[in-house]
């Protein structure tokens, strides 16, 4: 024990050694030890005593040794900063006092060495990986890693689908759940979360500027649809950003905003967009704190002075959907920023964007259609407000910026189906005895019970999946405020009639379209194909359920909804006896979709009980979100093929113009 040169040291002498229990701290005594000294971690130090690991930095050494200085926290020096600046905003309507973000900064910022609080420069949140459930293990996303980092146009349509068909059902079974007090239903976040974390997304690796496969006037109706597809990283954030190397350090860049339009302003023009910056709640009622310059604020700083464009989403409040909704307006330009008083006297940043030229419109559109829903003014090339004359509960009207043709053929309006004597349905039917209304999961009702035990519809009226036939509640059930009545409620959407340049009238909304939402029916004369095919050789507004169509996947898939793929519904249609419906004397706008070999639109056949007796009507629904003002086309199909042409088993009587890049050259 006394080795090592006599440098044993006892060290029962150094501490009065006691048990933790004892809770409380045991100190040497005056004889044992000097004195304890408290000096700040860089020093200057007493004589005698010097820095010790990790303080003994060229810090320590560069410190100047000030004793009066050392005694006051940093915090309460004097900031180094130059005084405010004012100066007024450009295209301001009233003079305001600005002061630049600049002046903002923290002492530390402005020497470079940015330590601000929260700033994901400095601080890095390690990403949680997924916990994959066992019945998960073997489910393959089909999207491989490159496809992961970098997607395109039909791989984002792809992910678009699947996740909304996921969060259809998980909708539907939220809906069958008696509902709970407090307990706020979101499938999308469900839908959302599952889709991350079996890797059915695309666009993985951040990026500024264009996200491969996102086309400008691209409409959302979740936040995570974003997320999915990498044009906006953050659920809840407004701004999103990378990090980048600066000429100093890092320093974060701002990729895309999302304009919640709550506090932003446009200044009455749809390409310049005023946006307040984030945190501080200053424009809200529980005022909290002045803004930051840190985290999504200093990256559109940083933007602003790299010249670097942002992508804007624009976010928008409809009436027709009772949601908001989310149109990609592509890129922006910040040209300056400033700080102004809010409401509550916090200081908030703003910042000026300016749409970049040369890009197809996508807000201003939208904010068109808001003029020409009041009236003011006139949308340019109207030849009838309502072609429906009063019949559909929302107008229809009638529009041709093309050429001088003032309307097609005369036909009469009409929102049924007449159907010819020659055309009758076997089975009889009957309907339900259920009160009010019916609830998902009563094998006890009879509609119920046709439609497998689930509803086909969520609560809100959108299709969950493709059926060979969907049973609604007729007219006679005595469940009036019943919610399996879609197709029968009539249009809900703001359609027009307009001239094609080269395929005629065809028809488009100026709402936007939810994936699964009813669009209308086709109206007009049923008859048995069977007994009038010659008669009907020459009429063009014919739907033929006999026709051969390409065939696609529009369900949620039972796999990643964690079911058994055993249970999987079929997406043929099933009617009992061929069907057409003639649109030529009587029909209504479903007589203007125009065929699309890439379609927007497709038909599910629903039936339901008139008069004991079951009818077949074709309604229309949206394949995917559909952007307002985009035609709407459906898949005519071909006649049943008799060989190829051209190497293509599918192909029809008449030459296609629909210009999609899967075109198939003919249809019909």
């Amino acid at each position: 024990m006394e080795g090592n040169g006599g440098n044993y040291t006892d060290k029962t002498r150094v501490l009065d050694i006691k048990p933790l229990r004892t809770l409380r701290p045991v100190f040497p005594s005056g004889n044992q030890a000097p004195p304890f000294v408290c000096a700040p971690p860089f020093g200057p130090f007493p004589p005698g005593f010097s820095s010790f690991y990790p303080f003994s930095s060229s810090q320590a050494n560069q410190h100047t040794p000030d004793l009066n200085q050392a005694q006051y926290p940093q915090q309460h020096q004097q900031p180094q900063n130059p005084p405010p600046v004012y100066q007024q905003p450009q295209n301001a309507s009233e003079p305001s006092l600005v002061t630049p973000l600049r002046s903002f900064r923290s002492p530390d910022a402005s020497n470079g060495n940015t330590d601000l609080e929260g700033s994901t420069v400095k601080r890095k949140i390690p990403k949680r990986r997924p916990i994959a459930r066992p019945e998960n293990m073997n489910f393959e996303s089909g999207i491989n890693v490159a496809e992961r980092e970098n997607g395109n146009r039909e791989l984002v349509v792809s992910v678009l689908m699947r996740f909304d068909a996921l969060r259809r059902r998980f909708a539907q079974l939220e809906d069958a759940k008696e509902a709970v007090s407090g307990v706020i239903k979101r499938p999308d976040l469900k839908a959302g979360s599952t889709c991350m974390g079996r890797g059915v997304r695309t666009n993985t690796k951040k990026r500024p500027g264009i996200v491969a496969g996102v086309e400008i006037g691209d409409v959302f109706f979740f936040r995570f649809e974003m997320c999915l597809v990498g044009l906006h990283s953050p659920s809840m954030a407004g701004i999103d950003y990378l990090v980048v190397k600066g000429e100093a350090e890092e320093e974060p860049i701002a990729t895309s905003i999302v304009s919640s339009g709550y506090y932003d302003n446009d200044e009455g023009n749809p390409d310049v967009l005023i946006y307040t910056g984030q945190g501080g709640n200053a424009d809200k009622d529980k005022q909290s704190s002045d803004q930051k310059l840190e985290r999504g604020n200093l990256a559109l700083e940083k933007s602003l002075h790299r010249n670097s464009a942002v992508r804007v989403i624009r976010g928008l409040k409809e009436a027709s959907h009772n949601a908001k909704i989310y149109i990609y307006d592509g890129l922006y330009e910040i040209k300056e920023s400033w700080v102004e008083k809010g409401k509550s006297g916090h200081n908030t940043f703003k910042y000026k964007l300016v749409r970049a030229p040369g890009q197809p419109p996508a807000f201003a559109t939208w904010t068109a259609i808001q003029k020409w829903k009041t009236g003011l003014p006139s949308r340019q090339g109207l030849i009838l407000p309502d072609m429906t004359s009063g019949v559909e509960s929302i107008p229809v009207s009638l529009v041709n910026e093309v050429d001088t043709d003032n309307g097609p053929a005369y036909f009469t309006y009409s929102t049924t189906v007449k159907y010819s004597e020659s055309f009758k349905l076997t089975q009889p039917s009957f309907g339900c005895d259920c009160a009010n209304s019916c609830k998902p999961g009563n094998l006890d009702c009879h509609c119920i019970r046709k439609n497998g035990g689930d509803f086909p519809y969520t609560g809100n009226g959108v299709l969950v999946s493709r059926k060979p036939m969907i049973y609604e509640c007729s007219p006679s059930c005595p469940c009036s405020t019943c919610k399996n009545k879609v197709t029968q409620m009539g249009v809900k959407v703001r359609l027009e009639v307009f001239k094609t340049a080269n395929r005629g009238w065809g028809l488009r909304s100026w709402d936007a379209i939810r994936a699964g939402s009813f669009i209308c029916i086709y109206a007009g004369e049923a008859k048995d194909k069977s007994k009038v095919q010659q008669t009907m050789a020459d009429d063009d507004y014919t739907f033929d359920t006999t026709h051969v169509y390409n065939p696609f996947k529009w369900n949620y898939e039972p796999g990643l909804a964690d079911e058994d793929a055993s249970e999987e519904i079929s997406e043929e249609s099933e009617i009992p006896l061929p069907l057409i419906i003639s649109a030529k004397n009587v029909g209504n706008v479903a007589r203007f979709m125009n065929h699309s070999c890439s379609p927007n639109v497709f038909w599910q056949p629903v039936t339901y009980e008139n008069n004991s007796q079951l009818f077949v009507h074709v309604a229309f629904f949206a394949i995917a979100h559909i952007p307002p003002m985009t035609e709407l086309t459906y898949d005519y199909g071909v006649s049943k093929p008799s060989g190829t042409q051209n190497g293509n088993p599918l192909y029809g009587k008449k030459k296609c113009f629909c210009g999609s890049a899967y075109c198939r050259g003919s249809f019909g």
